[in-house]
């Protein structure tokens, strides 16, 4: 063993140990319940900030063919897809005052995309819309999307500022009857619900919450009201003011920089710190944009795939921080304790890269140390910014950390850290959404199907899917969703496969005459074991892992055990599909006719 490889060998040994220590300090007995609904706790801090109140409309009583839930990019791209094959009555049902999901709510100051715009943004091609920015701010990715909405149509057939009130199969007339908050009857044969997924705001269980007595708003309910300012102008109005934000994740990781430039004094209350490597953002080369040949697009999609999965496709085309991140040397199924090792080394030098970025940007010691992630790469989702460490520079920004406990109580003036009170003038959750709790809970309504089972109680004991799209008792519901479905860092492009399918799926069965369709027993237990498969490392690596959403806050047990993602690549997961389609007569699926 050289000198080099063992002072490698004794960092990452050292490193390991640190892990363990840091993930301890984390765990905690109350799970997911660690967190509680917006509205649950106050109905005003779940308002749409962004429409005017007062709104109304008459009740819409009718027949259509498909009922969409959801009006972000899966409940889009799922309308978009049944146009192109032919099916046209649909009806769009969206909480929100228009089309964007995450990008109509979440209009915090710095909000951007992640991953590339080239690659994130669906259908440029068809479109013709160049995007400004390689990581494309959030005012234009909701400009994107009604966009979209206008170039296919979608806004004749969506009803907007409307919820879900309950959806009930009925197996007499065999249609879906759904009923809304507007008191609309909607009855069709297809129920396609692309909700659920990062819709439901969630606040932490803080001891004294309630009691806090001055201004407090989630970040997917921005108060610009309150702050003064936009996404793109200077929060004027907290010149004077001592700001708080309780949450330390990809949000806060984007408006924290905001906030540090337009308060007085900030108070960044951090359990546990983010990744945070380099983004390099800059605008789209004109010319280059113009010099893409036609099919650009799905490439470079598919590229960035394979790229982040690590088989390391020929040309890097995207070239970021996540495909270097993620360009690994070991390829295919880890297997042996020699491949698990070598995997182990990759990530340890990746977040040592990380931690030496954060002593190269934070000047002071004490802080710099407190900000250094102590977790594997993936035991939360990495983020990526330039502005955000060097924001702890400023002499108005103060970091609290809380050696991984959290905040201990909150009082009228504000939050309390270890003993010490800190009265603020506002206080902003940048605690995030739902991501693995029950899928009803999520989608804020509780399917009922055969026999008037609802979804809760068929899923008991965990979801039970095909692909995780069809499920048994649920005649001709589909789902866009995570449960049991694919994962990526993309998300985008699991969207697109996925609602591409479920268009296909329904349009095959107009073709053919099925009245119903849904998952038998058997196909789901059998889909279940394909999703395991692909889980057994996952399994092994997030054993190791800080507690977090990405793996459940550690709240693991029989059901969560079902309540999984296809975590292999997003190609492999939509080749399933293909393959499913290819195979004709809809292996695993019970179907009845309607001829």
């Amino acid at each position: 063993m050289t000198d080099d490889t063992q002072t490698t060998h004794d960092a990452l040994d050292a490193a390991r140990q640190k892990y363990a220590v840091e993930r301890e300090k984390r765990l905690r007995s109350d799970g997911l319940g660690q967190y509680q609904d917006l509205s649950a706790f106050d109905d005003d801090l779940d308002l749409d900030p962004y429409v005017e109140p007062g709104f109304a409309r008459d009740p819409i009583v009718e027949e259509t063919e498909v009922v969409i839930v959801g009006g972000g990019f899966g409940g889009m791209l799922a309308g978009i897809n049944l146009t192109k094959a032919g099916i046209t009555d649909f009806r769009i049902v969206e909480k929100a005052g228009d089309f964007g999901g995450t990008w109509y709510w979440n209009r915090y100051p710095g909000a951007a995309c992640d991953v590339e715009s080239y690659v994130y943004l669906p259908l440029l091609e068809e479109t013709g819309y160049m995007p400004t920015e390689k990581y494309a701010k959030a005012p234009e990715i909701f400009a994107y999307c009604q966009l979209l909405g206008r170039t296919f149509d979608l806004y004749r057939g969506a009803l907007f500022q409307t919820q879900i009130a309950g959806a009930a199969w009925d197996d007499d007339t065999q249609r879906w009857i759904v009923t809304t908050s507007r008191q609309d009857r909607l009855s069709a044969k297809y129920l396609v619900i692309a909700g659920g997924i990062l819709s439901k705001a969630k606040l932490p269980r803080i001891p004294g919450i309630e009691t806090y007595a001055g201004k407090a708003f989630h970040t997917s309910r921005w108060d610009y009201g309150y702050t003064g300012g936009s996404a793109s102008e200077p929060m004027v109005n907290l010149a004077d003011k001592r700001v708080g934000i309780i949450g330390t994740g990809a949000t806060a990781v984007q408006v924290v920089p905001k906030l540090a430039e337009s308060a007085k004094e900030l108070f960044i209350f951090q359990r546990t710190p983010s990744t945070v490597g380099w983004r390099g953002n800059k605008p789209t080369d004109t010319e280059w944009f113009k010099s893409l040949e036609p099919g650009w697009q799905w490439e470079r999609v598919e590229n960035f795939t394979n790229a982040v999965m690590g088989t390391q496709p020929e040309v890097d085309m995207v070239q970021d921080a996540w495909t270097e991140m993620m360009w690994v040397d070991v390829k295919g199924d880890v297997q042996t304790p020699e491949e698990i090792a070598e995997l182990e080394r990759i990530d340890f030098v990746n977040m040592e890269g990380v931690r030496h970025r954060i002593e190269d940007l934070v000047d002071d010691l004490d802080t710099a140390e407190k900000l250094k992630p102590w977790y594997g790469q993936w035991c939360k989702r990495p983020c990526f910014h330039d502005e955000y460490l060097p924001a702890f520079n400023h002499p108005n920004v103060h970091l609290v950390d809380t050696d991984g406990q959290g905040v201990e109580r909150i009082t009228a003036a504000g939050p309390v850290v270890d003993g010490e009170e800190y009265p603020l003038d506002l206080l902003i959750y940048a605690s995030g959404f739902e991501v693995t709790t029950d899928y009803d809970h999520r989608l804020g309504f509780d399917p009922t199907g055969r026999h008037g089972v609802p979804l809760s109680e068929a899923w008991s004991d965990g979801p039970h899917t095909l692909h995780g799209v069809l499920a048994h008792g649920f005649p001709n519901l589909l789902m866009i969703s995570t449960v049991q479905g694919g994962w990526g860092t993309n998300f985008v492009h699991y969207l697109s496969e996925t609602s591409n399918h479920v268009a296909q799926v329904i349009a095959e069965c107009e073709a053919q005459g099925i009245a119903t369709i849904e998952a038998s027993t058997q196909a789901e237990e059998e889909w279940l074991m394909v999703l395991y498969g692909t889980v057994a490392g996952v399994a092994r690596y997030n054993a190791t892992c800080t507690p977090g959403y990405m793996n459940s806050e550690q709240e693991m047990n029989a059901k969560s055990a079902r309540n999984l993602a296809y975590l292999g690549s997003i190609i492999d997961y939509a080749k399933h599909l293909k393959a499913w389609r290819d195979a004709g007569g809809m292996v695993g699926a019970e179907v009845t006719s309607g001829r």
